[in-house]
């Protein structure tokens, strides 16, 4: 969604300083342990990721060893003094932090670079404002905005620059700081309202999903991994897929025929990072509901990646502590190292081999080439089989109609006559089988 047809603007309440609209020329900012981890360094490469995403142009980047933030600044007087001087030679106008900032720091950064403070939590909000693609969404980000800039609202008022509107134009006094604040607040009880009814709506179709006797299959994994170009190898279904993070941002759902008879119900979610804004968890709803409803999670891992361990760990701890409850039994997992295709690095294939050793059940496959899958159909169906029953029923001549409703359920083959009926061959849904062998005059025997 485009910024011109967006219906909830942020700068409608804070000014055009509390978001980010993309051509910017930011300076990527943060602090590393003075003994840092690939996976803190990983981070940083992450958030230049996220400024493309957005649709900034990084110009340079400032980097700063240090054990703690600095409760004042986060980077330090200094070091901020370094940032304004960095900005000026390299005409930037931005400065994006890998870290979330007080609304204090935020403040004394602004005032000290005369730049536009942009934390990587507020990066991520407005990436997801601008790619959410149906109401509930946008509402859940609205909310996430607006809950995670209320207390800042202070901050904004000193240095806005939207000129005809926002708050700048009058001066940051207390009293209209107030009458901002409950602008905001009226507007988040109004969200909360609308989503609780959102939340109704879904449940309702959740039931309804759970009473299919189709197993579930939820695709997850890292931000940019091609889990969207997987779901649409699957299922034919033409959605975007982009070179960017968090390029899906809606749940969908399709039907996926694994083989003849064997359905499952297949589910396209958002990517998972690390970092995760607390605020954007609302926001993951649909996806943390589909992945704990799965019968089977698939877990793409960017194979290509040189950081393809870390994320692979990243999926597992946020699966673990967002997704899933403590003691909550999970579904099993099938790992699919994707973009198998571009892996010609030896050091690569050598990273690839160790993971190999931690990752259980997997299979490799090049979803953009199309390499790959009917193995994972294999696999799926392996993992699932317990699902699925291979029986035969003779149907009498005159209740041929029942014929009809078991060739929806899965595969239907007949076999011929005998006994004064029609006996098939079937492969369908276990979960059906008790209530066909309610069906007046139709008998069920094993296969």
């Amino acid at each position: 969604m485009g910024r011109g047809t967006q219906r909830y603007l942020i700068e409608d309440y804070l000014g055009r300083r509390a978001r980010v609209y993309g051509g910017e020329k930011a300076i990527l900012v943060g602090i590393l342990p003075p003994r840092a981890a690939d996976e803190e360094r990983e981070t940083f490469e992450e958030l230049r990721a996220l400024a493309y995403t957005a649709g900034i142009f990084v110009v340079g980047q400032l980097l700063q060893r240090r054990a703690h933030p600095d409760p004042a600044t986060f980077i330090g007087k200094g070091k901020a003094e370094e940032l304004r001087s960095l900005a000026e030679a390299l005409g930037a106008d931005t400065a994006l932090f890998n870290d979330e900032l007080s609304p204090d720091q935020a403040r004394a950064l602004e005032e000290i670079t005369a730049l536009k403070i942009v934390d990587r939590t507020q990066l991520i909000l407005d990436i997801f404002a601008q790619r959410a693609g149906t109401k509930e969404a946008e509402l859940a980000v609205e909310l996430a905005q607006l809950e995670y800039l209320l207390p800042r609202l202070r901050g904004w008022g000193k240095a806005l620059t939207n000129p005809g509107g926002g708050i700048g134009t009058m001066g940051p006094g207390e009293t209209k700081m107030e009458i901002e604040r409950r602008r905001v607040k009226r507007r988040i009880q109004a969200i909360r309202r609308a989503l609780r009814e959102a939340d109704r709506v879904r449940e309702l179709r959740r039931k309804r999903r759970s009473r299919s006797p189709i197993p579930k299959v939820a695709i997850v994994g890292y931000t940019n991994s091609g889990k969207s170009t997987l779901f649409r190898r699957l299922t034919g279904e033409a959605v975007l897929v982009e070179d960017k993070l968090f390029a899906t941002l809606d749940t969908k759902v399709r039907k996926v025929a694994l083989d003849e008879g064997r359905y499952v119900l297949v589910s396209d979610t958002v990517g998972f990072i690390r970092k995760l804004p607390h605020q954007l968890i609302p926001a993951f709803r649909a996806t943390m509901e589909a992945a704990r409803e799965a019968d089977l999670l698939l877990n793409v891992l960017d194979a290509s990646s040189p950081r393809v361990a870390e994320h692979f760990r990243a999926v597992e701890r946020i699966l673990a502590e967002e997704v899933f409850a403590p003691g909550e039994p999970r579904p099993p997992i099938l790992h699919v190292l994707n973009k198998i295709d571009l892996v010609r690095d030896p050091h690569q294939e050598a990273l690839l081999s160790e993971l190999r050793l931690e990752l259980g059940r997997y299979v490799e496959l090049s979803a953009r080439l199309g390499w790959g899958l009917e193995g994972l159909k294999a696999a799926m169906a392996e993992i699932l089989g317990d699902r699925w029953a291979d029986v035969r029923a003779l149907v009498p001549y005159e209740r041929g109609e029942i014929l009809a409703d078991l060739a929806r359920l899965g595969k239907l083959e007949v076999l011929g006559g005998q006994d004064g009926g029609l006996l098939v061959h079937l492969v369908l849904p276990r979960e059906e089988l008790s209530r066909l062998r309610g069906v007046p005059g139709l008998e069920l025997m094993e296969a």
